[in-house]
């Protein structure tokens, strides 16, 4: 019995002395992490790192949290960020998010998202480059504002980045009665009649980068996508029905090569929405809506479009007929 117990001592204290080492170790690395992007011209700034967790969790608890990187122009600032992993492997890595309203910053303007329950999970393999096998985001009721009032909302949120093979990630994104705010409603000149929520927004994709997502993604440059393809991605609001699937191959400018298969239906309602909106310039409504009508019966069905876009070059082109550039797809 008297072994049996200084066995349990030493076991207890092993794990004590482990943990100590572990928990200073995650507090440490996350200093150490914000100090080496001060050195490299970023904003870093934190009041405080709190540790705590004993006995089964590491967790590095962040205070007036501020980063902002110049070279890609985004910001984020919380007044808190939890960070929190399993002792026995810190490599399964929790990010609790503040409730309270987190500033981001980007080419595009000044918002502040706010989330319930905002959890982001990541799964590293072992190893000095950390990475990635799994990362997962969800949260409950989360609405983004901008200055006139907010953009979207929605009731939940759900994505996920899977590796499947070397830099090979199955991509899933998806948001239950997202509702764009009265800024984008405005924006868009929807009537009151119109739906306020979509039925469905989701999105499943597999995507290829030209290395894999690892600690060198944050500490020097983003994976870039090689190969994309787009299972689906559907947007149901109202009467308006749209989907599409792509596969496409990118060079190491952004640019796109391949095909887009698009289904819409009710596509006079889009062509409303894009000219009300600004998006579509009211003298070449009647010529759009002659194209999409001859697309419509040519696929058996006047109120619906099935076509395939060919994307050369970065240029989406239906047959020999070139429609509009194609997006350059580059992470910054």
């Amino acid at each position: 019995m008297r072994k049996l117990m200084w066995v349990i001592a030493l076991a207890a204290g092993a794990w004590c002395g482990w943990w100590f080492v572990a928990s200073t170790g995650l507090q440490s690395s996350v200093s150490t992490w914000l100090d080496a992007r001060a050195a490299e011209g970023w904003q870093a700034e934190v009041s405080d790192i709190e540790g705590g967790g004993f006995p089964l969790t590491l967790r590095a608890g962040l205070t007036d949290l501020a980063l902002a990187d110049p070279r890609a122009g985004v910001a984020i600032t919380t007044d808190r960020l939890d960070i929190s992993a399993a002792a026995w492997w810190p490599g399964n890595v929790e990010v609790t998010l503040d409730e309270n309203p987190i500033l981001l910053a980007s080419p595009l303007g000044r918002n502040l998202l706010t989330m319930q329950n905002g959890v982001m999970a990541l799964n590293l393999h072992p190893g000095p480059a950390l990475e990635l096998s799994a990362l997962g985001w969800t949260s409950e009721d989360w609405s983004l504002a901008g200055q006139n009032g907010v953009i979207s909302q929605a009731s939940d949120l759900t994505l996920t980045m899977t590796q499947t093979s070397g830099a090979t990630y199955d991509l899933v994104a998806s948001a239950n009665t997202f509702a764009p705010g009265d800024t984008t409603r405005r924006a868009l000149r929807l009537p009151e009649s119109f739906p306020s929520a979509f039925d469905s927004l989701q999105m499943q994709a597999t995507v290829t980068f030209d290395t894999e997502w690892d600690r060198r993604a944050l500490d020097r440059r983003r994976p870039q996508p090689r190969q994309i393809d787009l299972h689906l991605a559907e947007a149901r609001w109202g009467d308006l029905h749209l989907n599409l699937a792509a596969d496409l191959s990118v060079d190491e400018n952004g640019i796109a090569d391949g095909e887009v298969a698009l289904q819409a239906q009710n596509w006079r309602a889009i062509l409303d929405l894009a000219e009300a909106s600004g998006r579509l310039p009211s003298g070449l409504r009647r010529q759009a809506e002659g194209i999409l009508r001859a697309l419509a019966r040519a696929s058996g069905n006047p109120d619906a479009l099935d076509v395939t876009l060919n994307v050369n070059q970065g240029m989406i082109a239906l047959g020999f007929i070139p429609l509009v550039p194609a997006p350059r797809f580059i992470l910054r």
